[in-house]
């Protein structure tokens, strides 16, 4: 039911009577549809697609239908612009999901060129004139979605612009209204300030302003394989980003490691504004021309069943000559007592979240008599997935849990592990994300933040970076050629994101073991199967690159230099 605005109903001809109808009728239509969206399951790739395009097709209609009758709608209807803004924030919204269940960073694109027009439009501007909190709360949710897409674009600048907007609107909101949510709000503005600060380390211009730095690959940056080299052709096509540690800085759904990490395992978006003519044409079913990024789940303290749900429905969908990555970030999980038998459910694993629909004292009395730890994931529980190429990154105070792997099923399976034990000026920055998905995530930034370097000038980041590259090339040349280097890391090398994720690794191991700082073992990555040490970690020429990039850097009294002193 809608009202029409001026005059009574016979004074309004019929064509303008039937333009509001239409209207509300795609109104109402879009809103069942978008809720609806909530109900589909959020794994699997098949069931959603063809809710998604009608979701989609209602939507476009709708924006479209009020641009073409806007004269009309305002003055019979009585649009008010924040509706309007609804609509667009709706679109940005779905681009969004769209984005999260493709990984095709295209569409982030587009839910920024919404969510922008929003802005520049002041759409909803005219709501803090209403007497109506529920309309203030839905501007300041458009708030932190646009901030997080700007988060995933690496526009910084434009969040820190963001984030003072927001803590504006949320303390006007609070004055305005006795609201019970204002402690909720002050909590969103603090962790997204906390996660703009998580790097260790910036990188400056001339002037001093900080230049933003991307990190997802890009053309020219992953090594070549050589002519000749025999690596294997599994594709990456799958990855669940975990994040389950207990103090580590985040946002929204993502910690600072999952949001590294899953920049890690995409390419730098196209934007596809500049290839179409008008904003917002891009319909989810043209889809770019080739699969860019692996699809990839992100899940935020999933419980047990969850994890293992997601993990199901992967292993299930994979393509052939594909692999499924599972990436770790989680607090270690410890065995309690010891057992004569050693398998692959008594070195404990990492943290999956209590249910917290468990009642507490049933849960304690439970655990008194278990043998296990319920809620951690166990390397054994990743033992039925082994059936299939499984890449595994560890990145948990009790990593090394997962060196006790027996590869049953013969299929190729690496783990690579995290150090345990940090020095102490490591250990206080682990809030800020771990050191290891750093030089997984941005090598440059790991190795500058280890040497306590706080800001790395413009044209000196560009030079180590160069010189990273040829690092980089080394140490896959060092990879192909060794004798005796287990035949997994060669069968997952052809793939790009799989194969800088190696060489970063060796270039981590190699680095801490040179760094006066990290003396115990435990302070090393590990990896299942082991690395033929002398020909990759601890190779003489890796080792002298090392101490070049650290003299490039003004560093190098922080490294053993083999060639001045003794050990």
């Amino acid at each position: 039911v809608f009202l029409l605005k001026s005059g009574t109903e016979d004074d309004i001809p019929l064509g303008e009577r039937k333009t509001v109808t239409d209207f509300c009728y795609l109104l109402d239509k879009s809103k069942q549809l978008f809720n609806g969206l909530r109900d589909l399951p959020q794994y699997g790739h098949k069931q959603w697609q063809s809710y998604f395009g009608r979701t989609f097709d209602v939507y476009t209609k709708l924006w479209k239908f009020q641009q073409q009758h806007r004269q009309v709608l305002d003055s019979r209807y009585g649009l008010k612009r924040w509706q309007i803004g609804e609509v667009a924030s709706k679109i940005g919204q779905l681009y969004y999901h769209y984005y999260l269940r493709t990984s095709e960073t295209s569409y982030l694109n587009e839910a920024f060129s919404f969510y922008s027009a929003i802005r520049q439009r002041s759409y909803y501007f005219q709501v803090n004139k209403e007497d109506r909190p529920e309309l203030v709360v839905k501007k300041l949710r458009y708030y932190a979605r646009y901030i997080v897409v700007c988060l995933l674009l690496n526009k910084m600048d434009l969040v820190k612009v963001l984030v003072k907007e927001l803590s504006e609107e949320i303390e006007d909101y609070t004055q305005r209204f006795n609201t019970e949510d204002q402690l909720e709000w002050n909590l969103v503005l603090q962790e997204v300030a906390a996660f703009i600060e998580a790097d260790p380390v910036v990188v400056l211009n001339d002037n001093n302003s900080v230049v933003t730095i991307s990190n997802r690959l890009q053309e020219g940056s992953v090594p070549p394989l050589e002519q000749g080299m025999v690596v294997g052709q599994l594709i990456l096509a799958d990855a669940l980003i975990i994040g389950n540690c207990n103090n580590q800085v985040k946002f929204s759904e993502l910690t600072i490691d999952m949001f590294r990490m899953l920049q890690a395992l995409e390419r730098e978006p196209v934007n596809l504004a500049t290839q179409t003519s008008k904003q917002g044409t891009m319909e989810p079913n043209e889809k770019p021309a080739k699969r860019e990024n692996p699809h990839k789940y992100l899940l935020y303290k999933p419980t047990f069943s969850q994890l293992f749900t997601f993990l199901s429905a992967s292993f299930k969908e994979l393509p052939a000559n594909s692999v499924l990555l599972i990436y770790l970030s989680a607090t270690g999980v410890f065995p309690t007592g010891h057992s004569d038998y050693e398998g692959p459910y008594d070195f404990g694993g990492v943290l999956t979240n209590t249910n917290r629909d468990v009642v507490n004292g049933e849960t304690v009395q439970k655990r008194n008599q278990a043998q296990k730890e319920m809620h951690c994931l166990h390397p054994g529980d990743l033992f039925p997935f082994t059936r299939k190429p499984l890449f595994v990154i560890v990145d948990s105070s009790n990593s090394t849990a997962y060196k006790n792997f027996t590869n049953l099923f013969g299929q190729p399976l690496v783990c690579l592990l995290s150090p345990t034990v940090y020095p102490k000026s490591v250990q206080d920055q682990s809030q800020r994300g771990s050191l290891f998905t750093l030089f997984l995530y941005s090598p440059l930034l790991a190795f500058s933040s280890v040497c306590g370097l706080n800001s790395v000038q413009r044209g000196l980041w560009e030079r180590a970076q160069e010189f990273l590259r040829k690092v980089y090339r080394d140490i896959g040349q060092m990879l192909t050629r060794s004798r005796t280097i287990d035949q997994a890391f060669l069968q997952f090398f052809g793939d790009e994101f799989l194969r800088l994720l190696l060489i970063r690794f060796v270039f981590c191991s190699a680095a801490l073991r040179l760094h006066k700082l990290f003396r115990e073992s435990q302070s090393f990555p590990e990896s299942y199967p082991e690395l033929p040490k002398q020909d990759t970690v601890e190779s003489s020429l890796l080792q002298k690159h090392i101490l070049e990039l650290a003299t490039m850097l003004d560093v190098q009294s922080l490294f053993w230099d083999d060639s001045l002193e003794a050990y």
